[in-house]
């Protein structure tokens, strides 16, 4: 298996489902013990259910509630405001998604429930069209921290967003270096924030990840993969088991047949 600064790669599972609204797969949570996930298309639908594995490598996955997402008044999104990109889930089981299009995070109190009203900020205002909030990720205080796909420049830092006790700011930034964007964010049981980027090369992807303290310092190379290693890595949970830190990551298929959606584990070290 390939072993990388701070990974170790523990298998890569094929998930295929028939249903024709399944895919384009951009969010991803576990419970804290692996065995449950809620995961977000990028068309405004969200699953949930449960992993069974053989060892530590997973062997299926069963869908239990697979759901399209309403706004405040229980009608179904429209599809130019059903760009879901980022996930989250609070400690009370509150889900939080990130939107591209519309620019802004909306609260769900669960899969069949109405949306909130969006929460947005004049910050998004200058976001590049389908390079908006793609990573969402919710703090131990309950604070939401967002940022875009792109920063507007290769030279530009990453901006990172907070939402806490009501008020937006930026707290920090995020150094840009390389090809690669932000497509997915978590905060893992350790209280370190992690990036997941992505580079496309025409042929296939590459992947990165890396983690920071929250305030943006202490950066840290998690994982860097070859070119076609993974598919399209577009979501990213970070659990603990009895062995320690785990890394869930989940592809995008851009509901192509020749992408497909992939789920990758890696072991941590600490």
């Amino acid at each position: 298996m390939p072993v990388y600064a701070d990974a170790t790669l523990i298998g890569s599972f094929h998930w295929v489902v028939s249903d024709p609204n399944f895919g384009g797969l951009s969010g991803l949570e576990l419970t804290p013990d692996g065995t449950g996930f809620v995961a977000l298309t990028d068309r405004g639908f969200i699953a949930q259910g449960t992993i069974s594995r053989n060892g530590p490598a997973i062997a299926s996955l069963e869908i239990q509630a697979f759901r399209r997402l309403l706004g405040p008044t229980r009608a179904p999104l429209a599809s130019d405001f059903s760009d879901s990109e980022g996930l989250a889930i609070g400690a009370d089981g509150t889900l939080y998604i990130s939107f591209e299009g519309e620019d802004g995070i909306r609260s769900y109190g669960g899969l069949d429930q109405p949306g909130s009203q969006l929460n947005t900020s004049p910050a998004f205002a200058g976001f590049q069209p389908n390079s908006a909030l793609e990573a969402l990720a919710i703090g131990p205080d309950g604070a939401l921290y967002t940022m875009p796909e792109r920063s507007g420049l290769a030279t530009r830092p990453f901006p990172v967003f907070r939402f806490k006790s009501g008020v937006w700011d930026q707290p920090f930034e995020i150094t840009r270096t390389g090809p690669f964007l932000i497509v997915g964010a978590d905060i893992g049981p350790d209280g370190r924030l992690y990036i997941l980027e992505r580079d496309f090369a025409g042929i296939g992807f590459r992947s990165r990840v890396r983690r920071f303290a929250l305030d943006g310092s202490d950066e840290e190379l998690i994982l860097e993969t070859g070119l076609r290693t993974h598919d399209n890595l577009e979501g990213i949970s970070v659990w603990q088991d009895a062995q320690g830190l785990r890394m869930t990551l989940i592809s995008d298929d851009n509901f192509r047949a020749f992408q497909r959606t992939e789920i990758v584990e890696y072991r941590l070290t600490d």
